[in-house]
């Protein structure tokens, strides 16, 4: 016997129990929720939380995977420990470091994306990757996934805007968009008030604050980026709303879009010309 067709999915939008034939959903308006447009890997895979993570994480290690190939610089213990396991500065550059240098003398714009998915070492990765995962379902639960991805997006860039302003020559890391992330944690802690808000605020400004005192105490640490990082979540997130406000619009997805495809774009050009530049260099 043929299996019939499911007939009831989750809205793409706001995640409750509809009708597939539903014209538009009954909860948050989305036009034909039952679309297969609205219902891919985009919608089920990126904008399920724990996927989105992970999805981050992947494209990061990726990038320091391949950052260590193209040209290795340390794979050895050092007197600064977070030049263990590094990649070299000619295949961080080509790839997307960002900075004063790339942007002045090569006018690499775009490295304003690309530079927070790539890292210097091991244990700089590890680090922010681990700070990620502690405070990215905080973010995808209050704002949703397109305002999480378009947080995390804006804050990097912004966070290097404000490090390229003040003349950082050369800089790197997911700490600026994380950072965006603890921004956004904080207007959401201070807006929506309360026992929950308090402890939120109360919680995630410790982490802002230890964050803060790393970075004096160690060498190498932007703080530059880490404070326009937290500037620019909080500013991305009065401006987006979370979902006690209300629910994510097209507007949101727009953005969200853009800022996914942006990325990608950045990615793909850094990864595409350092290949081609590097074979071109190699000597027969």
């Amino acid at each position: 016997m043929e299996n019939k067709e499911r007939r009831s999915i989750l809205c793409p939008n706001c995640r409750k129990l509809i009708s597939v034939d539903e014209p538009s959903c009954p909860h948050c308006g989305l036009r034909k929720p039952g679309s297969p447009w609205k219902n891919n890997f985009w919608t089920k895979g990126l904008l399920d939380g724990d996927r989105l993570v992970r999805s981050i994480i992947v494209v990061n290690a990726a990038m320091f995977i391949l950052s260590i190939i193209l040209s290795p610089a340390s794979t050895g213990f050092s007197m600064n420990p977070l030049a263990f396991l590094s990649p070299g500065n000619r295949s961080l550059l080509l790839l997307g470091a960002t900075g004063r240098v790339p942007i002045d003398q090569f006018h690499r714009w775009w490295t304003l994306l690309s530079a927070s998915f790539l890292h210097g070492s091991i244990l700089h990765i590890l680090f922010n990757m681990i700070a990620l995962k502690q405070i990215a379902p905080l973010i995808f639960q209050e704002y949703g996934g397109h305002r999480t991805i378009a947080i995390y997006t804006l804050s990097g860039v912004g966070g290097y805007m404000v490090s390229y302003l003040v003349g950082v020559p050369f800089t790197l890391g997911a700490s600026a968009a994380v950072c965006g992330f603890i921004g956004a944690a904080l207007y959401y802690g201070r807006s929506r008030g309360g026992t929950f808000g308090r402890m939120v605020f109360q919680q995630v400004g410790g982490w802002a604050v230890g964050i803060l005192i790393f970075g004096f105490l160690f060498p190498g640490i932007n703080n530059w980026a880490h404070g326009g990082g937290f500037v620019c979540g909080a500013l991305v997130a009065l401006l987006m709303g979370y979902q006690d406000k209300r629910d994510e619009t097209l507007f949101h997805r727009t953005v969200a879009g853009l800022c996914v495809l942006s990325t990608m774009g950045a990615l793909i050009w850094g990864v595409a010309t350092s290949v081609i530049f590097l074979m071109q260099s190699r000597p027969f």
